[in-house]
């Protein structure tokens, strides 16, 4: 208790001495400016439906434009990063292990007659969307009232935990329930001394399910310089404002490659096949100079080209993450074609940078 205490007290510290207030900004160059204002006008003539967003390099915000007031966004499943930035916490504080089972973790969930594959799905399996499953269970589970947890567990496995990626919301609720089971509170308020006050953020709007459990992996809500400061935290080992807030060795986890990230019921090698077949229907779909969804999964993180990583929500929403530039893109939008909105920022904003 004694050492949680120091921690908080610690935490609350940092959160007052360094973090609050906004990001400070600096004059782009004169590259970036015309690479700035050629990507808009690529935007306007794609009738992307941007709502902002905002370049950083080196620290500092060099290129910002805001379509829409810079109220809290919908977050959808960028909201996934923040759930596993409150795993992470929780495994630094040795309250949960990367290896726990979800069975010994909610036994009042596990359905009866248990699989042996689901006895054996762990918080690493949720982490990586390697539970088994063949679908996503999320949509079904959701539209009822009960116990998604337990809606979780009764939902079929087709594979052996561990063999199959298989992109899986509930999976992530899984883990906010995990944290909030070992913890005693909602990741909002488990993560408002460990990352809100840190990094000057105003504790945010995360939906909650019927059982009173943050979604975890949809649901928050963060204004765009929000995103910016976390991705500059991440860009930074986990640092912000000379303060380590996020544990470094979770940082390097989370946005590494854990996995190959693609269809379910397809290993690695069925990827590697297709990328070297020209002849296959869907080898265009899969090359990896083209793609930034086959460039592997981390811990609620994606792997992109150009050695970046992002955390990405549907219809437009990532904290794009660019070490060999020390730069962070972050956006908010209304654009059903990811692929293209990614692609303009390769395009224009990255060789400027």
């Amino acid at each position: 208790m004694k050492r949680l205490t120091f921690f908080l007290a610690a935490v609350l510290l940092a959160a007052c001495t360094g973090g609050n207030g906004p990001l400070p900004r600096a004059k782009a160059s004169a590259a970036l400016d015309e690479a700035f204002a050629s990507y808009l006008q690529a935007v306007a003539d794609s009738a992307e439906d941007l709502h902002s967003v905002m370049v950083l390099q080196h620290g500092k915000v060099l290129e910002e434009q805001f379509f829409v007031p810079d109220t809290a966004h919908i977050l959808n499943s960028v909201s996934k990063t923040f759930t596993s930035t409150a795993v992470g916490f929780a495994i630094s504080e040795g309250l949960l292990h990367l290896d726990d089972k979800i069975v010994d973790l909610f036994p009042e969930s596990v359905p009866e007659n248990a699989s042996d594959p689901l006895k054996r799905v762990t918080i690493r399996h949720l982490l990586t969307m390697n539970s088994g499953h063949g679908t996503d269970p999320t949509g079904a589970t959701r539209r009822g009232d009960g116990d998604w947890v337990r809606g979780f567990m009764e939902w079929p496995l087709q594979y052996e935990p561990g063999t199959c990626y298989c992109y899986n919301s509930l999976g992530t609720y899984v883990l906010s329930a995990a944290v909030q089971k070992v913890t005693g509170q909602k990741i909002v308020d488990y993560l408002e001394p460990r990352l809100w006050l840190p990094l000057g953020i105003e504790k945010p709007k995360w939906l909650e399910s019927p059982a009173g459990i943050n979604t975890g992996g949809w649901g928050l809500y963060l204004k765009t310089e929000d995103l910016a400061k976390m991705g500059l935290c991440i860009l930074n080992g986990g640092k912000f404002a000379g303060k380590q807030v996020i544990p470094a060795d979770w940082v390097k986890e989370m946005s590494a490659k854990q996995v190959p990230c693609v269809n379910a019921g397809m290993n690695e090698r069925m990827l590697q096949a297709i990328q070297a077949d020209p002849s296959h229907p869907a080898y265009k779909n899969f090359l990896p100079e083209n793609n930034d969804w086959v460039q592997g999964y981390g811990y609620q993180m994606w792997r992109c080209r150009h050695n970046a990583f992002r955390a990405d929500g549907a219809n437009g929403q990532y904290i794009l993450i660019i070490p060999e530039k020390d730069a962070v893109v972050v956006t908010t939008a209304h654009i059903p074609n990811m692929g293209q909105e990614l692609n303009l920022i390769w395009d224009h904003l990255l060789p400027a940078l």
